[in-house]
Protein backbone atom coordinates (compact mmCIF):
# COMPACT_ATOMS: atom_id res chain seq x y z
CA UNK A 1 0.00 0.00 0.00
CA UNK A 2 1.42 3.37 -0.94
CA UNK A 3 1.67 6.27 1.46
CA UNK A 4 -1.32 8.26 0.12
CA UNK A 5 -3.95 5.46 0.27
CA UNK A 6 -2.70 4.42 3.72
CA UNK A 7 -3.06 8.03 4.89
CA UNK A 8 -6.61 8.16 3.50
CA UNK A 9 -7.54 4.92 5.28
CA UNK A 10 -6.21 6.16 8.62
CA UNK A 11 -7.87 9.56 8.15
CA UNK A 12 -11.19 7.89 7.36
CA UNK A 13 -10.96 5.66 10.43
CA UNK A 14 -10.11 8.66 12.63
CA UNK A 15 -13.11 10.60 11.29
CA UNK A 16 -15.46 7.68 11.92
CA UNK A 17 -14.14 7.15 15.45
CA UNK A 18 -14.46 10.83 16.35
CA UNK A 19 -18.04 10.87 15.08
CA UNK A 20 -18.91 7.82 17.17
CA UNK A 21 -17.27 8.99 20.39
CA UNK A 22 -17.92 12.74 20.26
CA UNK A 23 -20.92 14.12 22.12
CA UNK A 24 -23.71 15.01 19.76
CA UNK A 25 -24.38 18.71 19.53
CA UNK A 26 -28.01 19.57 19.23
CA UNK A 27 -28.93 16.01 20.15
CA UNK A 28 -31.27 15.04 22.95
CA UNK A 29 -30.76 16.91 26.15
CA UNK A 30 -32.71 17.20 29.35
CA UNK A 31 -34.67 20.46 29.51
CA UNK A 32 -36.90 20.10 32.53
CA UNK A 33 -38.12 17.13 34.49
CA UNK A 34 -41.78 16.25 35.04
CA UNK A 35 -42.00 13.70 37.80
CA UNK A 36 -44.86 11.73 39.34
CA UNK A 37 -44.31 10.28 42.80
CA UNK A 38 -45.50 6.66 42.64
CA UNK A 39 -43.79 5.52 45.84
CA UNK A 40 -46.84 5.65 48.08
CA UNK A 41 -45.05 8.09 50.42
CA UNK A 42 -44.18 11.77 50.42
CA UNK A 43 -40.64 12.51 49.23
CA UNK A 44 -38.95 14.70 51.83
CA UNK A 45 -35.82 15.23 49.69
CA UNK A 46 -34.91 14.54 46.07
CA UNK A 47 -31.44 14.22 44.52
CA UNK A 48 -29.94 13.51 41.10
CA UNK A 49 -26.52 12.57 39.71
CA UNK A 50 -25.16 11.53 36.35
CA UNK A 51 -24.98 7.75 36.14
CA UNK A 52 -21.48 6.60 37.02
CA UNK A 53 -20.64 9.60 39.20
CA UNK A 54 -20.70 10.09 42.96
CA UNK A 55 -21.88 13.70 43.34
CA UNK A 56 -25.56 13.99 44.21
CA UNK A 57 -27.26 17.33 43.51
CA UNK A 58 -30.32 18.39 45.43
CA UNK A 59 -33.47 19.03 43.39
CA UNK A 60 -35.96 21.74 44.43
CA UNK A 61 -38.97 19.44 44.81
CA UNK A 62 -40.57 17.31 47.50
CA UNK A 63 -43.58 15.77 45.79
CA UNK A 64 -46.29 14.34 48.03
CA UNK A 65 -47.68 10.86 47.50
CA UNK A 66 -49.18 10.57 43.97
CA UNK A 67 -48.31 14.22 43.23
CA UNK A 68 -46.62 15.63 40.14
CA UNK A 69 -43.71 18.05 40.21
CA UNK A 70 -42.29 20.15 37.37
CA UNK A 71 -38.59 20.45 38.22
CA UNK A 72 -36.25 22.89 36.49
CA UNK A 73 -33.25 20.83 35.38
CA UNK A 74 -31.06 21.10 32.27
CA UNK A 75 -28.20 18.83 31.23
CA UNK A 76 -26.63 17.51 28.04
CA UNK A 77 -26.56 13.94 29.36
CA UNK A 78 -29.50 11.55 29.39
CA UNK A 79 -28.61 8.85 31.95
CA UNK A 80 -29.09 9.71 35.62
CA UNK A 81 -29.58 8.14 39.02
CA UNK A 82 -32.35 9.63 41.16
CA UNK A 83 -32.55 9.28 44.94
CA UNK A 84 -35.48 10.23 47.16
CA UNK A 85 -35.65 10.32 50.91
CA UNK A 86 -39.14 9.16 51.85
CA UNK A 87 -41.27 10.20 54.82
CA UNK A 88 -40.34 6.99 56.67
CA UNK A 89 -36.67 8.06 56.52
CA UNK A 90 -35.55 5.42 54.02
CA UNK A 91 -33.94 6.24 50.68
CA UNK A 92 -35.19 4.92 47.36
CA UNK A 93 -32.81 4.94 44.38
CA UNK A 94 -33.62 4.62 40.69
CA UNK A 95 -30.52 3.87 38.61
CA UNK A 96 -29.80 4.53 34.92
CA UNK A 97 -32.92 6.61 34.38
CA UNK A 98 -33.18 7.98 30.83
CA UNK A 99 -34.36 11.58 31.05
CA UNK A 100 -34.14 12.48 27.37
CA UNK A 101 -37.28 12.72 25.29
CA UNK A 102 -39.51 11.91 28.26
CA UNK A 103 -42.68 13.86 29.00
CA UNK A 104 -43.47 12.32 32.39
CA UNK A 105 -41.34 10.14 34.63
CA UNK A 106 -43.11 8.06 37.28
CA UNK A 107 -40.87 6.88 40.13
CA UNK A 108 -42.35 3.74 41.67
CA UNK A 109 -41.49 1.71 44.75
CA UNK A 110 -43.29 -1.30 46.18
CA UNK A 111 -43.65 -2.40 49.82
CA UNK A 112 -40.48 -4.50 49.72
CA UNK A 113 -38.43 -1.53 48.50
CA UNK A 114 -38.03 -2.53 44.82
CA UNK A 115 -37.90 0.52 42.55
CA UNK A 116 -38.80 0.99 38.89
CA UNK A 117 -39.53 3.80 36.46
CA UNK A 118 -42.47 4.24 34.09
CA UNK A 119 -41.85 6.52 31.11
CA UNK A 120 -44.53 8.53 29.31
Amino acid sequence: MTRLPRLLVFSSIAMIMSAVTAPATGASRVTGLNLLNGTGETMTALFIRRTGTQNWQSLPAKPARAARAAIPFTDVDCAFDIRATLEDGRDAVWRDVNLCEVKLLTLNRNGSGATWVDYD
